[in-house]
């Protein structure tokens, strides 16, 4: 059995959300929502998210998944959010509990991020199975653009998050901490490229390169074949070279601190406090540019 799937793109964090649906049981699955934050007001909105809930309800269907393919630097999701409204559980990769303390080290908050406990419900590790309805799925640990990536596989799916895009688009940066070209390679080549050719892969972005219309369906074939960073030709070091000249050149995403605050509780916003304000922590000085290749959270 194959699932529908529908795609929700939000046009300022070029991302891609889907909704994936077992069409006789009317189960389904959200896989990376947006929460709207505007970058000048600070106001957070649901614009994003009202679609994909309006379209669950709309279509009579029961949230069994919230999925997030690793933590992301660019949005803030909409999990918590949704989980309000349509329900489901929270899933994430269990590399998150690698990124916690980092995070706690960034934003000194070391004392609420050092626990095993997470605001997500489910922490998958490779190899763990779950089901949309009758059709069954199971994640696969893609590490490399940050330790928490996952792909899940349903059906003849595959949700790869940053870890790939488009063919003509490439592959994710591997500059953030703990991030590793080396290791996004291997995750690819060995892990992703292993899958069947005709297996529909859905990223996470697309940035329209050259202009040309949103496009985020392709397949593990088209990939391997035609993705302008990684082909199945490619050795290992020319990757690793190509990645590493690649990511000294981009900037950081305007969104990087708001969003990790955030995502790292599964999208529930921080405590208010004592005058019931929410607040977030904007770090100064925190980059070091000089470090090629990788963006260093470290006070200069």
């Amino acid at each position: 059995m194959n699932p529908n799937v529908v795609c929700f793109y939000d046009n300022t964090s070029s991302t891609a959300s889907y909704v994936i649906s077992d069409r006789s049981t009317r189960r389904a699955a959200i896989i990376d929502p947006v929460l709207d934050l505007d970058p000048v007001s600070w106001r957070v909105s649901s614009e994003n998210a009202q679609k994909i809930a309006d379209y669950v309800t709309n279509e009579s269907l029961t949230v069994d998944w919230i999925l997030e393919t690793h933590i992301h630097a660019d949005h803030v999701t909409a999990a918590a959010w949704l989980k309000k409204l349509v329900g489901g559980k929270t899933g994430m990769g269990v590399g998150i509990k690698d990124v916690k303390r980092l995070v706690g080290e960034l934003f000194n908050v070391l004392d609420q991020t050092t626990s095993e406990e997470t605001e997500y419900d489910v922490l998958f590790s490779d190899g763990a199975e779950f089901a949309v309805g009758e059709i069954l799925g199971y994640v696969i640990a893609t590490p490399g653009h940050t330790p928490t990536c996952v792909t899940y596989v349903i059906g003849n799916t595959c949700f790869v998050g940053d870890t790939l895009f488009m063919p003509d688009s490439g592959t994710g940066r591997c500059d953030f901490p703990m991030g590793d070209s080396e290791t996004l390679f291997d995750s690819i080549s060995s892990q992703l490229y292993s899958l069947p050719d005709a297996t529909r892969v859905f990223v996470g972005h697309d940035y329209q390169p050259d202009g040309r219309a949103v496009a985020y369906e392709t397949t593990i074939g088209d990939e391997k074949q035609s993705n302008i960073h990684l082909t199945r030709d490619i050795k290992v070091e020319d990757f690793v070279r190509f990645r590493r000249n690649r990511d000294k050149k981009l900037s950081p995403p305007a969104l990087l601190f708001q969003s990790v605050q955030v995502n790292i509780d599964a999208g529930a916003m921080p405590t208010p406090e004592s005058d019931q304000k929410r607040f977030l922590k904007i770090p100064v000085n925190i980059f070091k540019p000089e470090v090629e290749g990788e963006l260093t959270f470290e006070p200069v």
